[in-house]
């Protein structure tokens, strides 16, 4: 999925995304309280015009401008004398080229809004404000000034602005993203294409859009008119909330074509807060690299359904081996809350605070168990390059097996091997030679050169461990084997399937 900006003449800030999605609709119009769940639905308003007079004001126009780096100077030309036939030749030239001319910065146009009038906070997405050198707000007034960057997320594309000013704001508040139903009924306000002032109205199509624009995605869908520009706006509930922030579109053109992304407000406010409070973001961190539960790696290691998330590596030093979690354990709950998917896992953890200590439930050799966990900070983590791969120890004899039913040719990992395939001395286990065409393994991505660190959530260092390790999956009557593969530093699991006795 690629993100792409500008527009021929305008450099504008909407993330769009240019990879087919489908779209869920359904649900009929609904207001709600938190509290009192769903209430009947009611008609579309006759009009917006009352709620778009009391919002228009809190919402603002961002530019901001690139610095120029590496600009190309020409080459310094010859002086011809007056009359040369060669003088008028280089200055028409030189006119075309533009010397002389300064070199115009990359510009970004977004919107934003305004969420503390006393302060003067505003908020946008990072990619509106990202490497600006100068960033301006133009109000609903039409008066201009110059803002300053308090804070940017990159993981959540988020950032805070803040602008000295005398002139009285309007702010607007946060809603609870959490009641929307597909259905529900929003409004949006923004700056397309540098059109200020700009109000849309649709519904929410969907909820919980994983778009993969970061680790945290959980986007609102909606069908409200939302295009380049759009970018940091604010998306209103008929209460006049901000419910979400105009993020990205889908769209094969460039152009509106009723499918826009908004990042949840219960998603943003928390990193909002921070960026407030610290400048930056302060999430919680675990410690482990996880992975979905397929269908296979669930029967493979008796879980049944396939639910929680699968724990690929965990950190040495962090929170996570600390509580003596290990790899191949299946996060199934984590402080209360029941991790379904692996996607739900990373946002839990990250609004997490940091320092508390809170139980972690797992699925661990067939059995439910738990372990407290004392949550750590992930910038500082990422600040001190904690995120590292475990490794494992382990020896053995060359020599290469096939296991035809796999699709796969496998040596023990000697010298020459390390060699060829740039294999580092921390990394141990079975290598893998050969993967057949059209089998199993070439479906799943295995690639000649991968390592084999674990089969059955146990260590091997021999083609023949491997084997053995089948062996006791077939006699329990197991459909598949999970393997544990290491690529570059990278880890996952693999669950192929094997042949019952």
């Amino acid at each position: 999925m690629t993100f792409a900006r500008g527009l021929s003449g305008v450099v504008s800030g909407i993330a769009v995304f240019s990879v087919l999605a489908g779209v869920s609709l359904g649900g009929t119009a609904t207001v709600h309280a938190k509290d009192s769940g769903p209430i009947p639905a009611v008609p579309a308003p006759a009009s917006f015009a009352d709620l778009a007079d009391r919002l228009l004001p809190a919402v603002v126009n961002i530019s901001s401008t690139q610095k120029i780096e590496n600009v190309e100077e020409f080459p310094e030309f010859p002086q011809f004398p007056p009359g040369s036939p060669f003088e008028d030749f280089f200055d028409e030239f030189m006119d075309r080229q533009g010397s002389g001319q300064p070199a115009v910065p990359p510009a970004s146009l977004g919107s934003g809004f305004i969420v503390d009038a006393g302060n003067g906070y505003i908020v946008t997405n990072n990619h509106v404000v990202k490497d600006a050198e100068e960033v301006r707000v133009t109000f609903f007034d039409d008066e201009t000034i110059e803002a300053e960057i308090i804070g940017r997320d990159e993981k959540t594309d988020l950032a805070v602005l803040k602008v000295e000013t005398d002139k009285k704001l309007t702010a607007v508040a946060f809603g609870d993203s959490d009641v929307l139903r597909v259905g529900d009924w929003v409004l949006a306000i923004g700056n397309p294409f540098g059109l200020g002032g700009t109000v849309t109205a649709g519904i929410v199509s969907a909820q919980q859009r994983d778009i993969h624009a970061g680790p945290y995605d959980d986007f609102i869908q909606t069908d409200a008119s939302i295009n380049r520009g759009n970018s940091g706006g604010p998306m209103f509930d008929l209460e006049g909330k901000v419910i979400g922030i105009n993020t990205a579109i889908f769209s094969p053109s460039g152009g509106s074509v009723g499918i826009g992304f908004a990042i949840p407000s219960s998603l943003a406010k928390p990193v909002i807060d921070q960026i407030v409070k610290y400048g930056r973001t302060r999430r919680g961190w675990l410690g482990v690299r996880i992975q979905s539960v397929t269908e296979e790696i669930s029967e493979s290691l008796g879980l049944g359904e396939a639910r929680g998330a699968l724990v690929a590596s965990v950190t040495p030093e962090g929170p996570a081996a600390a509580a003596g979690m290990k790899t191949g354990d299946v996060i199934l709950s984590f402080d209360g809350k029941e991790v379904s998917q692996m996607r739900t896992l990373p946002r839990i953890v990250a609004e997490t605070p940091i320092d508390e200590e809170i139980e972690v439930k797992l699925w661990r050799d067939g059995k439910t168990l738990s372990v407290f966990v004392k949550i750590g900070e992930l910038e500082k983590a990422e600040e001190d390059g904690l995120f590292e791969v475990t490794s494992h120890d382990g020896n053995g004899p060359s020599g290469q097996l096939d296991f035809d039913e796999l699709g796969l040719g496998l040596s023990a990992l000697g010298e020459a091997e390390r060699k060829e395939y740039h294999i580092p001395r921390s990394t141990e286990g079975v290598l893998i030679s050969e993967v057949k065409n059209l089998s199993q393994a070439a479906e799943k991505g295995l690639l000649p050169g991968d390592i084999i660190v674990e089969v059955d959530q146990g260590p091997v260092s021999t083609p023949s461990d491997v084997k053995d390790k089948i062996e006791a999956a077939r006699k329990k009557g197991r459909k598949s084997v999970l393997f544990l593969l290491s690529r570059e530093g990278d880890v996952r699991f693999v669950a192929l399937k094997i042949k019952r006795e």
